[in-house]
């Protein structure tokens, strides 16, 4: 197969893209990572997950990666230093909140060490495989420091969050964007933030630029910066309204079937590696 040319970057989502959908990294997959580090390349992984959360994941790879997290809220070296961070204002978020919220709806605050939430929702546990990141049940009405991260809603409802998105944002606009990492997550972050440029900021102090990066994603979250990149490419699992949105980039496998690795391997790596 012909290879990708002038690629020095590899960028990958976590969820629905490099993980599994037992919210795990493949041993293929790993390897393939470790022969992208053998032969030089750059690795960015980009998420909406928070730092604490992602930089478990990733320390299964065992190869030096850049961690961009809460959707380009922080960054952080290869040895975990932060090279960047941007929270949200406490009344801001406050304002943000104080709209009719369906009691379906799980409402998550990501602080730096904690999740603040108003119930336990088992299924958003059920992303870490170590509870790295813990919840803290709060009662929103008594909350005093509403500064966070970012803002998470999840509700199996669509409809619902879409409801939602469009009151806060009636309210907020000025501040805040949106992004459906999936149809049962909403996510909202400052008007500043977003993976796309945090991404950049990595690749200047790198010395390369976002053309000679490959990027992996199947989110609303991911649209910018599968954009932006040389090659943007969509997972197979994505949603139908996310592959019409970037109707010019190619959808590759699933990630259950090692979509990234395969592709890597296929694509960019100097020598192709038979799936064990």
């Amino acid at each position: 197969m012909t290879k990708l040319k002038n690629i020095k970057v590899v960028v990958s989502d976590l969820d629905g893209t490099l993980l599994n959908p037992q919210h795990k990294i493949s041993e293929y997959t790993k390897s393939i990572f470790q022969e992208l580090h053998n032969q030089n390349y750059l690795i960015v992984v980009a998420t909406g997950r928070h730092h604490l959360d992602a930089m478990a994941i990733i320390e299964t790879l065992e190869v030096p990666v850049y961690l961009v997290s809460s959707n380009g809220a922080r960054i952080h070296s290869p040895n975990k230093e932060e090279l960047f961070s941007f929270n949200l204002d406490s009344e801001v978020v406050k304002n943000a909140l104080n709209v009719d919220i369906d009691p379906a709806i799980t409402v998550v605050l990501f602080k730096e060490n904690v999740w603040q939430t108003n119930k336990i929702n088992e299924k958003l546990n059920a992303f870490q495989a170590e509870l790295k990141y813990r919840p803290e049940l709060v009662d929103y009405k008594t909350l005093e420091d509403f500064g966070a991260i970012k803002i998470f809603f999840s509700c199996d409802d669509h409809e619902k969050l879409v409801k939602l998105k469009d009151a806060i944002l009636a309210n907020s606009s000025e501040h805040l964007h949106h992004a459906f990492s999936l149809p049962t997550c909403l996510e909202f972050m400052d008007k500043a933030v977003d993976k796309a440029v945090a991404i950049e900021r990595v690749l200047e102090k790198e010395g390369f630029t976002l053309e000679e990066a490959v990027s992996f994603g199947d989110g609303f979250n991911d649209v910018q910066m599968l954009s932006v990149s040389g090659k943007g490419l969509i997972m197979g699992n994505a949603p139908a309204l996310l592959k019409e949105t970037l109707p010019n980039l190619e959808v590759i496998k699933t990630n259950a079937e090692d979509g990234v690795a395969r592709y890597i391997s296929s694509k960019i790596l100097d020598k192709e590696f038979a799936i064990g």
